[in-house]
């Protein structure tokens, strides 16, 4: 018997001991109460534009005359050595199919597939971060390092560390929503999850339509008999915890039944755009002609309206139909064209909107994909990943607008200046959040994690 028995008494000595730890974790009594940041925030809010797929900052943001002079010649001999691409389909050198500007006070430089964000009025609020890198160049580990500072599959996303550092300020709406335009990202769900964070602080998915999550409105005709059925759910939840002890999921998830009952409520009224001027809809293009603009310029709507109702994390993916996202490993003009039409009028309407309403000084607006893409081309009208130099932009929210840090090399290709990574960017948003990055924690599997590991720098040159 004891032979038998003898991992048994090992498993029983580490339930022990895992209950021991996870007792230790900071996990707040109440996971969803505001508290008090490490010092004076300059944001209390962030909306993130998630460019799924990488767009290509060539094209966009970095301007390389480089390119048209060497257009069309092997990159080998021009570029030098190149590393190994996603599908090492090396085609010529490849030129930028758009004109570039200087625009604005600041004579930033964008090209002219974006003639809103362009704008005098929107491109002086933004800074340029031009040397970006990544540590993978696969879309899956890619989006997973952008979203939770690590390569691995089931670590807390930034929404969610970002919750459990300063909690909410609305119970009635979740801390952290991803405004679904149609197109999950590579990695899925567990880009917004909150790992081995509490339950709560997890990403919600809206959609952007009257009805945004399933079952907002109850089944029960009697709203006593549902707030009955959720007495009884809390009642088993807690004596589960009475007999078990502290377990950050349960106590999670009973907030979470709290919080869907209160939504039914307050969701519908956020939808509700009938007090929204007609001004404001044309200006964020719901009336455009093409469908994507018109659901991008929804999402951006009502991403200001969640600020409004003190929503602390907010993300916007990209809408579907417009081909395989911004990975335009072929047909780059016809894809980044439509890419492009779909995001910049909102997104320009965004940040003007969130100035009129005194929003933008409070919000931080983040623009960044998980990647950059080659200054060659993959095949003939393709390019490739680029994870080793690429442009990602932010603003409002304590940023210095009109700044622009970094450099790549003259080809675009890798990040020669000021070379940042994904863990200065979450380092750099939380700082302007008043959350100090290496005092984050929370303690698990034997050590204090955070979201940057054991790295993150701030990038000053865009902190106002």
């Amino acid at each position: 018997m004891l032979s038998r028995c003898a991992l048994g008494f090992g498993g029983v000595a580490l339930h022990a001991l895992l209950h021991e730890e996870a007792a230790a974790a900071p996990a707040p009594a109440d996971p969803l109460g505001p508290r008090v940041p490490h010092f004076a925030p300059r944001a209390r809010n962030v909306i993130f534009l998630y460019m799924d797929g990488g767009p290509s900052h060539v094209d966009t943001f970095d301007h390389k005359p480089l390119l048209g002079k060497y257009h069309g010649r092997d990159p080998r001999e021009v570029i030098g050595e190149l590393a190994p691409t996603q599908f090492d389909n090396v085609g010529k050198v490849l030129k930028s199919q758009w004109a570039f500007r200087r625009r604005g006070e600041s004579g930033a430089w964008v090209s002219e597939l974006f003639p809103h964000l362009a704008s005098r009025e929107v491109v002086d609020e933004i800074a340029f971060v031009k040397s970006m890198t990544s540590r993978f160049s696969e879309h899956t580990s890619a989006n997973y390092f952008l979203h939770t500072g690590s390569g691995l599959q089931g670590r807390p996303s930034m929404g969610a560390w970002l919750g459990y550092g300063l909690g909410t300020s609305n119970r009635n709406l979740p801390g952290f929503v991803v405004l679904n335009g149609g197109l999950i990202p590579p990695g899925g769900l567990d880009c917004f999850g909150s790992g081995f964070l509490p339950a709560a602080y997890q990403g919600s998915v809206f959609l952007p339509r009257e009805q945004p999550i399933a079952n907002i409105r109850p089944s029960e005709p009697d709203p006593a008999m549902q707030r009955n059925k959720l007495r009884l759910v809390a009642a088993l939840d807690h004596a589960s915890l009475a007999e078990g002890g502290h377990d950050p999921q349960v106590e999670g998830a009973i907030g979470n039944y709290e919080t869907a009952f209160r939504m039914q409520a307050s969701v519908p009224e956020l939808m509700d755009l009938r007090g929204e001027p007609d001004s404001v809809k044309e200006l964020y293009g719901l009336g455009a002609d093409y469908e994507n603009t018109r659901t991008f310029g929804l999402q951006c709507l009502l991403a200001r309206r969640l600020v409004e109702r003190g929503v602390r994390f907010i993300e916007l993916t990209c809408p579907s139909g417009n081909g395989d996202r911004w990975d335009q490993h072929g047909k780059l003009f016809d894809g980044h064209t439509k890419n492009c039409l779909t995001i910049d009028q909102p997104i320009a309407a965004l940040i003007k909107d969130l100035r009129r309403t005194g929003l933008l000084e409070s919000t931080l607006v983040v623009w960044a994909g998980e990647f950059g893409r080659t200054p060659f081309a993959q095949g003939k009208d393709g390019r490739d990943h680029n994870p080793f130099g690429f442009t990602v932009w932010m603003a409002g929210g304590g940023v210095k607008g009109g700044a622009s840090v970094g450099a790549t090399d003259e080809w675009g290709y890798r990040a020669v200046q000021d070379r940042y990574e994904i863990h200065d960017l979450h380092a750099t948003m939380l700082h302007l959040l008043g959350i100090d990055h290496t005092r984050s924690t929370f303690r698990f599997g034997g050590r204090d994690m955070r979201l940057t590991d054991v790295h993150g720098h701030l990038i000053d040159g865009i902190l106002a």
